[in-house]
């Protein structure tokens, strides 16, 4: 049974050359599928041609990441719906969201940054309810204003996903009650993270989602390495054995339902 990579970045293997051999090693792992992110337009094209170039293999979403918005934000927002109106289309709105991780130290200016990240977030919002397809949320140091944003816009919280999920079983509570998604990185797989085990247990196999969210957050047995798609197949044998007691072909094939279910794949 095929793994479905539902959150990853190429257009960095892009830029270094190394794609194809990033594509086949993906393909001896046991991905079927996978999502390529979108950030910022820097990106979005790119990953409308990887979707172009492998059907079926590689689907792409379109949206502006929280720390790609400028002051110049609007001009992108703009030319984001223009991806739904023709062929190959995205699959999801995304990843759009808030992240305070990552703010300005002083405090004026940190202010002023979020205040643009909220704005483009309502805007990302509300052309996803219009859209009325998947939303990949970004939410690092700010999931209530996420959660109270989202509840706001009217988006239909059954096409919500919280990709790399990091918080804990009540926050998971959160979203469960909501209809909303968790989805699980490599982070499942560090020590340290019991709270992160704990909330995707809490949310139960039936409606798990996992990815790499590549270049970053390799599962071990590679942490400390970049990350890559192939790299989902040791989170899923890891969530099989060690969070749900189950066995890999049980966990791949629920986990690769979901996906196609909720990105209509």
């Amino acid at each position: 049974m095929g793994l479905i990579d539902t959150h990853t970045h190429l257009d960095g293997f892009d830029r270094a050359g190394t794609l194809p051999a990033v594509l086949t090693r993906a393909r001896a792992a046991g991905v079927e599928a996978m999502i390529a992110i979108g950030t910022a337009p820097d990106d979005w094209t790119l990953n409308q041609g990887y979707a172009r170039a492998h059907p079926g293999f590689v689907h792409y979403t379109v949206g502006l990441h929280p720390c790609e918005v400028t002051a110049e934000w609007e001009s992108a927002q703009a030319q984001v719906a223009g991806f739904w109106s023709g062929e190959n289309k995205p699959v999801a709105l995304g990843e759009i969201g808030l992240d305070r991780f990552h703010l300005p130290k002083e405090p004026a200016e940190a202010e002023a940054v979020f205040a643009r990240q909220r704005a483009a977030f309502a805007a990302g919002l509300k052309l996803a309810k219009q859209l009325g397809g998947p939303v990949v949320i970004h939410s690092r140091g700010a999931f209530e204003e996420c959660v109270a944003m989202i509840d706001a816009s009217g988006v239909d919280w059954n096409k919500i996903v919280f990709h790399c999920f990091v918080e804990g079983e009540a926050e998971l509570a959160v979203l469960r009650e909501r209809g909303g998604y968790a989805s699980f990185t490599g982070i499942l797989t560090y020590k340290n993270a019991p709270n992160v085990r704990a909330a995707a247990k809490a949310q139960g196999l039936a409606r798990l989602m996992i990815e790499t969210d590549a270049p970053y957050l390799t599962p071990m047995p590679h942490r400390g390495k970049p990350n890559e798609p192939a790299f989902v197949r040791h989170t899923a044998e890891f969530a099989a054995k060690e969070v749900f007691g189950v066995g890999y072909d049980e966990l791949a094939a629920v986990t690769t339902a979901n996906a196609r279910t909720f990105f209509g794949l």
